[in-house]
């Protein structure tokens, strides 16, 4: 009996901890579609519930001649694209390497991709700010993608690691026997079997350019190369600015490209798995 109790207390704490979190994540997020959807501009004439609500601010980003949005939503597709596709083929590459092949240095690089990991990001801003100078790359969105791709190679070259070696080796040397050599090996036995960790590598490194602000407000300087968490932030920025409920609106727009790759490489993710599952 007094286990029973236990058991009912323990799983009454895990809901109602489910519940907290709920709350906290939901809040904030009604709150900015409940403003998105306010008239008038003001923040504190918003209220959770609106009583006349109006799309007039989604309409003002797209049709205003005051209005920068599209642009920078442009240039955040753009960057987020590429992005996606370049971490995605230099880290499986990177992977593939240190997962398939003996070489000098290969245990020191291992090593010192965990120790890129330990420290902040904020800490290569200088260094990165410098380095874009002396490549002519500085307010560019090149320069912005180089970063950004270089960046996340040491945690997903590990993770996408840490996957090929899970791979049974007989595959490569049964595609050799065949004729394949080492790029016909990475791109017709690893890529198509890693499908499952490429596809997450490819949705965080889309998502990243929608939702950094620090590195684009340091490296770009230009407005018509601003990407949206830069753009939105001179919403709100200017000393006179009152465009809050216009900001909640273009925030929330950013989620429309997120759940559109997501549920595309979801597609991708279950069917790998599955396949995955009832090989051999």
């Amino acid at each position: 009996m007094k286990r029973k109790w236990k058991s009912h207390i323990e799983v009454t704490l895990i809901y109602l901890f489910i519940a907290f979190m709920f709350v906290v994540i939901a809040y904030p997020l009604l709150w900015t579609i409940s403003m998105s959807l306010n008239p008038g501009t003001s923040l504190y004439s918003a209220s959770l519930i609106p009583e006349k609500w109006t799309l007039e601010h989604y309409k003002w980003l797209f049709t205003s001649p005051q209005s920068d949005y599209l642009l920078w939503y442009k240039n955040s597709l753009f960057v987020a694209a590429v992005n996606a596709a370049l971490s995605v083929f230099f880290t499986a590459l990177i992977a593939y390497a240190f997962s398939r092949y003996k070489f000098v240095g290969r245990k020191t690089g291992l090593y010192l991709f965990l120790v890129l990991q330990m420290f902040p990001s904020l800490m290569a801003m200088v260094a990165l700010y410098i380095l874009l100078d002396m490549l002519h790359l500085l307010d560019s969105l090149w320069g912005l993608i180089l970063i950004y791709v270089g960046g996340q190679i040491p945690f997903n070259a590990w993770l996408v690691k840490g996957y090929f070696d899970t791979i049974p080796r007989e595959l490569d040397e049964a595609a050799r026997i065949d004729g394949a050599g080492h790029f016909g090996v990475f791109f017709r036995i690893m890529l198509p079997l890693a499908k499952p960790i490429l596809a997450v590598v490819a949705l965080f490194n889309f998502m990243a350019p929608f939702t950094d602000f620090l590195l684009p407000s340091i490296v770009l300087r230009d407005p018509d190369k601003f990407t949206l968490a830069v753009g939105l932030f001179n919403f709100i920025s200017d000393r006179f600015a009152n465009n809050f409920t216009r900001f909640a609106a273009g925030s929330i727009l950013i989620a429309a490209p997120i759940a559109i790759v997501f549920l595309f490489l979801q597609r991708y993710l279950i069917s790998g798995l599955t396949a995955g599952g009832t090989k051999g």
